[in-house]
């Protein structure tokens, strides 16, 4: 059995902090010459709520996202990792012009400004920060649905949109309205950033429509003109797998099911930019499709959806990314581990696993060499628990962890 090396969090100075690290084998390098589970250790252990979404700036900073699950109207949402890796501080920090919240803490919304919320961030599931320094942060505008305040009406203004931020001058750099792709259903996850294609770049998301998964797509938006297309809506590639969602016994707690349907959610881009690779949750099946096609307005859905590949079979899986070499990292819910897809043999397996690590979400790589993963403890939320077990209480409680190991290969900062 491997032992997961758990990080000490020392309050000595920085030379202390780094002899002490050392000597546990959880300093920042780890031990180079192993990966996969040889290398997984528990990196931070916070108080907050789980770890949705995970990425880094050009500096390596960790930019962490509590899950929306936990959402109340006084929230954080997006933050960086503290160095204590107990502790996080909002990001963009206050006074930068962008809030956390667009509620007070009674629950109502605030104002708008101009007739728009593009001051505040509803319900942030997934961002990324590119390689000139924009993190783009996508607010899928979801709170209503979720009960933060008696009689709260979805403000005609809220809108899901992408926020792009730029941490080097820190300031908005662009806002991009996705009203006109959206649905009512429609839960935007995650998403790619392809920056070959477009004179900006151009930003692929995943709209896995939870709970009404038979309407999921893919949403394509240029980053210049902000003009987005709603793709494949609907098509058999990203919609959910009828069967339930279930998952192991932990943390006392017997092994369950639910039968959400979750559709589109995993999405990853190779380095060239060549293969956008995605997966409902609620599936068994990876596909891939040529970005040339995806970018190809002259096709229709149908013609569209006849060059998508097959690429690999796989368990029900939220989080996903890529290395160099092509290899897939995959988030395995409810089994307490994350996969790998290798290249060569296209065949899932287990890369790295810890009992505690309930709900793996968001995975991204760092430019330290390392992959990081946050245990979101999804499956022990109320809304999990109450629609799959008797007791129907919420059992998640802190610490909530991130998890990192090193891959097979290199990936792209922050995808």
């Amino acid at each position: 059995m491997t032992t997961i090396k758990s990080v000490v969090y020392p309050a000595a100075a920085a030379l202390a902090f780094a002899a002490i690290l050392s000597a546990c084998n959880g300093g920042d390098d780890g031990d180079a010459s192993q990966k996969g589970q040889g290398s997984l250790e528990v990196y931070a252990e916070l108080t907050q709520s789980g770890i949705a979404a995970i990425t880094q700036m050009q500096s390596g900073q960790l930019i962490i996202g509590y899950h929306p699950f936990y959402l109340t109207p006084t929230t954080v949402q997006v933050a960086t990792l503290n160095t204590d890796r107990k502790s996080s501080t909002p990001y963009p920090p206050p006074g930068s012009g962008l809030l956390q919240s667009c509620r007070n803490p009674d629950g109502s919304f605030l104002p708008a400004q101009n007739g728009r919320y593009d001051f505040c961030l509803d319900w942030v599931l997934g961002f990324h920060a590119d390689a000139n320094g924009i993190l783009w942060i996508l607010d899928g505008a979801k709170s209503t649905e979720k009960a933060t305040g008696a009689g709260t009406v979805r403000p005609p203004a809220l809108h899901a949109k992408y926020v792009g931020w730029d941490t080097k001058t820190n300031k908005l750099f662009k806002i991009l309205d996705l009203d006109s792709v959206t649905i009512a259903s429609s839960q935007h996850n995650d998403f790619a950033i392809d920056p070959k294609h477009g004179t900006q770049g151009t930003l692929i998301a995943a709209d896995e429509a939870v709970g009404d998964a038979d309407n999921a797509a893919l949403v394509v938006t240029d980053i210049a003109t902000g003009t987005s297309r709603r793709l494949l809506h609907g098509d058999s590639h990203v919609i959910a797998n009828p069967d339930p969602i279930r998952w192991d016994a932990q943390a006392g707690q017997p092994a369950a099911a639910w039968g959400l349907g979750v559709g589109v959610d995993g999405i990853a881009l190779d380095k060239n930019q060549e293969w956008l690779y995605f997966a409902p949750l609620n599936g068994y099946d990876m596909y891939r499709i040529r970005m040339t096609d995806l970018l190809n307005t002259g096709l229709s859905d149908a013609q569209l959806s006849a060059r998508i590949e097959l690429y690999a079979s796989k368990p029900y899986n939220g989080g996903l990314t890529i290395d160099v070499n092509n290899n897939l990292y995959l988030t395995e819910i409810g089994k307490h581990r994350i996969g790998i897809i290798p290249a060569d043999t296209r065949q899932y397996r287990e890369y790295v696993s810890d009992p505690n690590m309930i709900w793996p979400d968001g995975v991204t790589y760092n430019s330290d060499g390392f992959m990081y993963s946050g245990a979101a403890q999804l499956i022990q939320t109320e809304t999990f628990q109450s629609n799959a077990t008797p007791s129907g209480k919420a059992n998640n409680a802190p610490p909530y962890r991130i998890y990192r190991f090193r891959p097979e290969a290199a990936g792209t900062p922050g995808s």
